[in-house]
């Protein structure tokens, strides 16, 4: 959560495919830079900032969450965004938590059909039409028309019954601190058996990877908390890691940081094994691995992530597909 923009311009320097100082090699393909929801800088207006300083590159969103914005404020922003930036759009969305949907007094009667008429609604808008009414979401009036590069939407996915949902719905599944092989045998066959189902092209998958280079000194349990302490908190996170295999309670974080290191959950090796264990996700079926160096920010500071950002692109960019950071 960037509290000033211009802490994002070297990051998307980093990959931008043009040669800068910092990034010497333009034939590399570029990546995407990607930023969670927010609630200090809104990472709309952050990445808007980042193409206004002269680093136009692809960006994803995992993920925005619904209930801070109505559909149709949701479809402009990510329009005005692809075309601010030149490049498609990822435009992840999720319900986000119970207990912050009961927070914003937001909190559907079913949370599969709120999704689908939020997602409906903003792909309608996107296409120049609107939505019928829905049991929680109106959007009768439509967008002034304007070119742009493609906006994808995309879905956060944890579990099978959303992995379902976003298999007819969605352009991109979205996975978050889900392990390779959960990814394989879970998700992957949930989007198939939705798109199945609904007649439409399985979704591209990102996997967000939390990982972190071993160091000396580097103590890979407080990183892993760092990164990802919140998340452990959450039930849903719990219930996904849990049909992982990942089992931990909460009210132990030492030993639960191990569970999620253990089940592959948070990745910590050296650049040659963390070659070895990302590729895992591409032959899970994932299509882009979004490096996540959140915990190594938390504990040593933005020079040392985007240090080791640097270093594991230069070296696994060739071997791990397509590569962003978050």
């Amino acid at each position: 959560m960037p509290t000033d923009p211009r802490e994002l311009v070297r990051w998307a320097a980093l990959l931008d495919p043009r040669p800068t100082k910092a990034v010497q090699t333009p034939q590399r393909p570029p990546g995407r830079l990607w930023q969670g929801q927010a609630v200090t800088l809104d990472p709309l207006q952050s990445f808007a900032y980042v193409a206004g300083a002269g680093h136009r590159v692809p960006v994803g969103l995992a993920v925005t969450l619904m209930p801070l914005k109505h559909p149709f404020q949701a479809a402009m922003e990510a329009r005005s965004l692809a075309r601010i930036t030149g490049h498609p759009v990822v435009y992840g969305l999720g319900p986000g938590p119970v207990v912050f949907q009961e927070l914003l007094g937001t909190r559907p009667a079913s949370q599969l059909g709120a999704v689908r008429e939020y997602v409906t609604a903003v792909r309608d808008l996107l296409a120049g039409q609107t939505s019928e009414p829905g049991d929680t979401i109106t959007s009768a009036m439509p967008l002034h028309r304007m070119d742009s590069p493609e906006v994808q939407i995309g879905l956060g996915v944890l579990r099978p019954a959303m992995a379902r949902l976003a298999g007819g719905i969605a352009d991109v599944a979205v996975t978050w601190l889900a392990p390779a092989e959960y990814v394989g045998s879970v998700v992957e066959p949930a989007l198939q058996e939705g798109a199945g189902a609904a007649g439409a092209a399985r979704p591209w998958v990102s996997s967000v990877v939390p990982v972190a280079l071993r160091r000396p000194g580097r103590n890979p349990y407080r990183t892993v908390l760092a990164s990802n302490y919140g998340h452990l908190q959450g039930p849903h996170y719990q219930d996904m890691l849990s049909r992982a295999g990942i089992q931990f309670d909460i009210d132990r974080p030492g030993p639960a940081a191990k569970a999620v290191l253990d089940g592959g959950a948070f990745l910590h090796d050296d650049v040659e094994g963390l070659g070895q264990r990302l590729s895992a996700y591409t032959e899970a079926g994932v299509d882009e691995v979004v490096l996540n160096l959140s915990g190594v920010h938390a504990l040593e500071g933005p020079d040392a992530a985007y240090d080791e950002a640097a270093q594991l692109l230069e070296v696994l960019l060739p071997t791990a597909g397509a590569t962003s950071v978050a």
